[in-house]
């Protein structure tokens, strides 16, 4: 044994003579500082990038132990077999180990603890690693538990294959190994080939290697590298997490912040984490939680719960004697959470419920309302009707699709409309809140009438297969008649649109020609269909450039109405404020602050006198506003009269400056 200690010290410097002299650390009493700051400055780039170099001198499976676990796999199987038979529910891994190190005739032979010299090692073994599980309680000593373990485990193997050597390991005494800072076991697992594993010596392997990294670049700052999690509670399974804690000493950094610090380590060190995936074959399992001590010992000193799980179930890899004694501390009841700390954690809760309700009733109000406006409006477009209001949307849903064309039930539009009045209620305060038994409501009734609506769209897909060149064609001459009014041509035949409609916009430049030969196409289409001359393909394809037209012309009268509107605004001017009046050819609206987050709207009466019906002014939605805006004649030309400035300053005091855009 005294030889196997010789072996590892030789080991370890040989290790530290291969490290280039700028990565090695120096001692914390000798080192620059600020020195960990600026080598994470260094190194932060390379892992932001993943530019991760080969990590050289890694525990790995040498490839002749590869090799040797192919060529023995059908004994090995058969072991394994006998041994789950035996201790199925307890055995957490079988692995393959290296052999052991030839005598190095330099120390001469190994000797047991008596000092005898031992027989040097036969190549011919195969040696085998079993750990098991000893965590469940037991009447029996562990001692005494060990030695019949260890006895039934050595004749199954020895009846199995004579060449096989079994080390049979209880989690227990690995662990007790970490505590009593003796990491040689660890390094054992790191280099076995593992043949069956419920996921511990997976954990060990990569958590091995990692830490290894970890400490050939910052081995002076490492306090404590530490496995955690559900692992150590006895837990594990091969889908389980790996989490590794790593606290690195701080407290000399003055060039940057202590939260760039712990950033910058944190991507390093997760990088590290990639490389250990890598060498392991384990992949997208190792969680890496980095703490800087600073923040460590005042999440000790408020007792926060995570730590106190932390320090309570996690087994240390790597300990500079602290985490040893905080954990002993913890056990000795000496760490105990602040007056502070207790406030903190329950007031936090609440803060934590009040966020939910905040969040129930946002989803209340915006989440549903546009998981089921947004669609129903979607349905209304498919069928060529222009999208309306939220407010309007459940009449026109159930105009068209209960009243119309009888595919939808009252009951199905109530959904909807239901939807509409809970955010309503929710947003004007005369619904305070939204309770989870009401989200579920919700969430049924969304989800059924969104269902609904797509068998709906199906169905107005039909339709619109069945009758597309005739919707096409009555949308696209509606709009092109619509424009070639505004363009001041009134009751246009459909014998002459083409030949108005290259002259008012073609003509002028105002549209491409390309729309009149698409206008061409479609009414030569509607022609082919009615006589039954035009095949599926071809109404597809005459769909798909009216609907492209359809949208260029409405563009096209969007354009023209925003035009329009502008015409019939006039910005005022008072104090810090700017209102806005709209001119309509009936009624007035007024915003007294258009830069207001919430804007009052005001609707009054035009009077003949060209004045605004101050008796008549009532405040208006914007649903409606947004209504007159969209059905109201809106002249050529807008003429002031001189009651309207009369008006303004009885609506806004008579230093009021007017603006008028035309």
């Amino acid at each position: 044994m005294a030889r196997k200690k010789d072996d590892q010290k030789e080991s370890k410097s040989e290790v530290k003579q291969e490290k280039k002299p700028e990565q090695k650390p120096e001692s914390k009493s000798e080192s620059k500082p600020d020195a960990l700051a600026t080598y994470v400055k260094k190194e932060d780039k390379k892992y932001d990038k993943q530019e991760l170099a080969p990590v050289q001198n890694q525990p790995r499976i040498p490839p002749e132990l590869e090799e040797k676990l192919k060529s023995i796999k059908e004994k090995v199987d058969k072991f394994q077999k006998a041994a789950l038979e035996k201790f199925d529910k307890y055995i957490m891994g079988i692995a393959l180990l290296p052999p052991p190190r030839p005598n190095d005739p330099q120390f001469g032979p190994e000797v047991d603890a008596n000092g005898k010299p031992l027989p040097p090692p036969d190549p011919n073994k195969i040696h085998l690693l079993v750990l098991v599980d000893d965590t469940e309680p037991s009447k029996m000593p562990k001692f005494e538990l060990r030695d019949k373990l260890v006895s039934i485990i050595d004749t199954l193997a020895k009846e199995t294959d004579p060449s096989f050597a079994t080390q049979t390991l209880l989690l227990s005494e690995l662990w007790q190994s970490c505590y009593d800072g003796k990491y040689d076991l660890l390094q054992l697992i790191a280099l076995s080939a593992p043949f069956y594993d419920k996921g511990m010596l997976a954990a060990i392997r990569i958590s091995e290697i990692h830490k290894q990294m970890v400490l050939r670049k910052f081995e002076k700052y490492i306090v404590a590298y530490v496995l955690a999690g559900s692992l150590v509670q006895g837990k594990a399974t091969p889908q389980s997490d790996i989490d590794v804690f790593v606290v690195i000493d701080d407290t000399d950094v003055k060039k940057m912040t202590r939260g760039e610090l712990k950033d910058k380590l944190r991507a390093i060190i997760m990088g590290m984490g990639l490389q250990a995936g890598d060498e392991t074959g384990v992949h997208n399992k190792i969680n890496i939680q980095v703490y800087i001590l600073t923040d460590f010992w005042e999440s000790v000193r408020e007792a926060n719960p995570v730590i106190f799980t932390f320090l309570r179930d996690g087994i240390p890899f790597y300990d500079r004697g602290i985490f040893m004694p905080w954990k002993q501390l913890l056990k000795m009841g000496k760490i105990r959470p602040s007056a502070e700390a207790i406030d903190m954690y329950m007031s936090s809760g609440e803060q934590v419920l009040d966020r939910v309700r905040v969040r129930l009733k946002e989803i209340g109000i915006e989440d549903f309302f546009w998981a089921t406006l947004t669609p129903s409006q979607a349905a209304l477009m498919m069928y060529g009707v222009p999208p309306p209001t939220p407010k309007e949307t459940p009449a026109v849903m159930r105009e068209v699709f209960v009243k119309k064309l009888k595919l939808m039930t009252d009951a199905e539009v109530d959904i909807l409309q239901n939807i509409i009045q809970v955010r309503k209620d929710l947003e004007h305060g005369t619904k305070k809140d939204v309770t989870g038994k009401e989200i579920d409501a919700l969430i049924d009734d969304a989800d059924k009438y969104l269902k609904r609506l797509k068998r709906l769209f199906g169905q107005i897909e039909k339709i619109k297969e069945e009758d597309a060149i005739l919707t096409v064609y009555d949308g696209v001459v509606t709009v092109a008649r619509d424009i070639l009014k505004i363009e001041g041509r009134e009751k246009v035949t459909t014998e002459e649109i083409l030949h108005v409609f290259e002259d008012e916009l073609i003509s002028t430049g105002k549209l491409a020609a390309s729309h009149l030969r698409e206008l061409h196409a479609l009414m030569r289409a509607k022609e082919d269909y009615e006589k039954g001359k035009i095949s599926k393909t071809e109404i597809d394809q005459v769909r798909k450039q009216g609907a492209e037209l359809l949208r260029t012309l409405v563009d096209y009268v969007q354009r023209r109405r925003g035009k329009e509107l502008e015409r019939a605004k006039v910005r005022a001017k008072y104090g810090d404020k700017i209102a806005e009046v709209i001119l309509l050819d009936k009624h007035a609206f007024v915003i007294r602050d258009i830069d207001a987050e919430q804007r009052l709207i005001e609707r009054a009466t035009l009077m003949s006198s060209g004045g605004i019906d101050h008796a008549s002014m009532t405040e208006a939605s914007l649903e409606d506003f947004e209504h007159a805006i969209a059905t109201a004649k809106i002249p050529a030309k807008v003429f002031l009269k001189n009651q309207i400035f009369e008006d303004l300053k009885r609506l806004f005091g008579k230093d009021v400056e007017v603006l008028v855009s035309n």
